[in-house]
């Protein structure tokens, strides 16, 4: 399935921050400067956090200039509110639960109903032998073209909860690890796990067509 190849793809990406626990936070120095009033160390948190943050806001609202609007509003919260950051997270962890929060109820509050963004999705997918054995091998649709399978994956997730859309952005697209999922959303291990098992089946259902 689309969704697990994806996850395979950014599974080192993920380990960055459910490996971090047992080490000291690498952003701790940058944290306690901001904290003491050095806005050119937080400045450097925005640098670093922006490329991440923006591609998850974005798989979530699946509109740039919600996504530029909504990362200001993360920064300032962030940067508001930093002094009372006490370190029992990583900052990383941190920051993307600011993020995940925001954004939700932005959509919530605007009532949007919003679609997975897989625009950007790199090119080498095509290499992935799940991928390749879903579009050929003396299969009719082995011409089938990206862009419609992405289109296909869009409207399946479409028909997600708000809840199940987010588990699968934060998992398969930006590879994070159940642990770091459930700290974020505040909820437990086996509620994301779940969550997860219920968008993955359904997406699968949807795009089941393509291994036909």
């Amino acid at each position: 399935m689309l969704v697990v190849c994806l996850a395979r793809r950014k599974k080192a990406h993920g380990k960055e921050m459910s490996e971090r626990p047992n080490n000291p936070d690498p952003d701790q120095d940058l944290v306690e400067r901001s904290q003491n009033g050095d806005t050119r160390a937080f400045d450097d948190l925005v640098r670093k956090y922006t490329p991440k943050l923006y591609g998850m806001v974005y798989n979530m609202t699946s509109n740039r200039e919600d996504t530029a609007d909504l990362l200001q509003d993360v920064f300032a919260k962030a940067y508001r509110s930093i002094k009372r950051f006490q370190g029992k997270s990583t900052f990383y962890t941190w920051i993307y639960s600011i993020s995940v929060n925001m954004t939700l109820n932005y959509l919530k509050k605007r009532g949007r109903y919003t679609k997975l963004s897989l625009d950007d999705v790199d090119s080498g997918i095509q290499n992935d032998p799940d991928f390749i054995n879903i579009t050929s091998g003396g299969n009719p649709l082995r011409e089938v073209n990206i862009h419609e399978l992405q289109k296909r994956l869009n409207e399946a997730m479409m028909k997600l909860s708000e809840d199940h859309r987010t588990v699968v952005t934060l998992y398969d697209i930006q590879g994070l690890q159940h642990a770091d999922i459930s700290k974020i959303l505040g909820v437990s291990e086996g509620t994301v796990r779940s969550r997860l098992f219920y968008a993955h089946r359904q997406l699968q259902n949807f795009l089941e067509e393509f291994r036909k």
